[in-house]
């Protein structure tokens, strides 16, 4: 990416450069501490103001990572498409702007310049390949800390159910409560509880079939927690099916011993499972054959999809499915598509050299990320102290009869909650820091052996990593054609390019100008 401009940046007639600012905090957690979001607008004013950039609006979203529809993101986005001369982005860092791929493709496809003032750089259409796809490896690596901080969360609930806890929000008959030590729990839920028992016993009698039952659990108020509509015949059978009211649940896969009430017994619960395997026994299809390329391969003629059919027992053939009427594409064997792809999938093969400056240019950008990682960890690490020094204050207190030892442990095991979770978190920031780099090296790693790995893999694997990296694929006359998906697009060039640059000299050390580092 290019440097961000040290002189007045003008428009048409010599008019200021309009630009819109975007900011965006993580949690409502770090919005209420007060320091992030003013922080930003601050950095991206002053900014503005000193490169001539005139500000027509401003930005914000205050949610959590993982949560959908950022209304200011949207907002902006909405904004920029209607807008004839606003094509400028100003924000903090790539972190602050993409919270996952689409987000990417949303602004790519504006056809945008974007400041990222903090690393010092502009990204627009005429930036080099290079500096694109460096941009999508850091684009990846905000996702890859968001899933990181995900699977932290995980970890986390995961711990609670080895408890006997219920890790997430209360199912219907059940509520949320704080319980005698601080932890969050499960009680029934006094005018549900009755209603989702009698559920289970009127299906267990076989007097009524799911309709009957759900229909009743209605009329009864069974409604659905936020939008107190109507639960729906799907709802009431996954009831029927959660082992949650037995006392016992699961969770992740694994079997829990639940220390909450139950609101049927074991016995109830299994003769209620037989009854719906009974009368779901007559519905059971085959399991259909596992095709490689289903739902991935149109008809380059008519556009509709290839479908496929096994000859003899054992040869897969795929064919066009004519739903638009005759088509004069002949069947093609499953090993033909096979070769098609893996020989499409070698064009993402480049080199050592390639692979060691883009890792030494990881390390780079790794920096900034180590340097927000660590002062989050020492402002989480001050917290913890201060919730320690308040017990410590409180133990003297009970100690001299301020205050009473129920209190003290009352308050003590809340504050001790707190820094759990606090902890919790600095365990995240320590291993999204650690992560970013080597997970980083991986994809490159991955990229380079994509055609090997797909050729190994099993029908649904090979499925599986063509929907990651290509998209319109299309067969037409014996000859294969896809799309690469961001930002393996960038890498389906490079090797062509270095081998170009390569026989041309133009590189004293053999590697492409474009990925030289500035």
């Amino acid at each position: 990416m290019r440097e961000p401009a040290t002189t007045k940046l003008k428009g048409k007639e010599g008019q200021p450069t309009v630009a819109v600012i975007y900011a965006r905090v993580s949690s409502k957690e770090q919005e209420k501490e007060g320091f992030s979001i003013p922080a930003q607008l601050r950095l991206l004013r002053e900014y503005a103001a000193t490169t001539g950039l005139k500000v027509l609006k401003e930005f914000v979203d205050v949610e959590t990572a993982k949560e959908s529809g950022r209304s200011g993101f949207g907002a902006m986005a909405a904004f920029l498409r209607g807008s004839s001369t606003c094509r400028t982005v100003l924000v903090e860092k790539t972190d602050r702007l993409y919270r996952n791929l689409k987000d990417w493709v949303v602004l790519d496809e504006i056809d945008l310049d974007i400041h990222f003032v903090k690393e010092n750089a502009v990204l627009s259409r005429d930036s080099r390949s290079s500096e694109k796809f460096m941009h999508g490896i850091k684009v990846l690596m905000a996702k890859n800390y968001i899933d990181n901080l995900s699977e932290e969360t995980r970890k986390g609930m995961r711990e609670k159910a080895e408890q006997g806890l219920w890790p997430s929000c209360a199912p219907l008959g059940y509520r949320n409560a704080d319980g005698p030590d601080g932890k969050r729990v499960i009680e029934p839920d006094p005018a549900l509880a009755p209603v989702v028992t009698r559920l289970f016993e009127r299906f267990a009698s076989g007097r009524y079939s799911l309709r009957e039952v759900t229909r009743l659990a209605r009329a009864e108020g069974m409604v659905f927690r936020k939008s107190r509509e109507p639960i729906t015949h799907g709802t009431a059978h996954r009831v029927l099916r959660n082992r949650i009211y037995t006392g016992s649940f699961d969770w992740d896969g694994r079997p829990y011993a639940g220390k909450h009430a139950p609101l049927v017994s074991e016995e109830l619960w299994r003769k209620v499972q037989g009854t719906l395997d009974d009368r779901l026994a007559g519905r059971r299809r085959r399991t259909k054959h596992d095709f490689a390329f289903s739902g991935l391969v149109s008809c380059g003629h008519c556009g509709c999809s290839l479908t496929a059919e096994v000859k003899k027992g054992q040869y897969i053939y795929y064919h066009c499915t004519g739903f638009k009427g005759r088509c004069p594409e002949p069947y093609v064997r499953e090993e033909v598509l096979t070769g098609r792809f893996g020989d499409l999938l070698g064009r993402l093969e480049f080199d050592a050299e390639v692979l060691k400056w883009a890792a030494q240019a990881l390390r780079l950008s790794h920096q900034d990320e180590k340097r927000y990682h660590d002062e989050a960890v020492e402002r989480l690490q001050r917290e913890y102290v201060r919730f320690q020094n308040r017990i410590d204050a409180m133990y003297v207190d009970k100690l001299d009869g301020k205050v009473s030892a129920e209190f003290f442990e009352r308050k003590a095991a809340e504050w001790r909650a707190d820094q759990g979770r606090i902890l919790g978190t600095i365990e995240g920031h320590q291993d999204a820091n650690q992560n970013y780099l080597e997970e980083g090296i991986q994809l490159l790693e991955l990229a380079r052996e994509a055609r090997s790995l797909f050729l190994a893999q099993s029908p649904g694997e090979k499925r599986k990593l063509l929907g990651i990296v290509v998209s319109n694929s299309t067969w037409k006359d014996g000859r294969l054609q896809a799309t690469f998906r961001k930002p393996f697009d960038l890498l389906a060039v490079t090797p062509k390019s270095q081998e170009a640059e390569k026989a041309a000299g133009s590189s004293s050390d053999g590697l492409s100008g474009n990925w030289l580092p500035k």
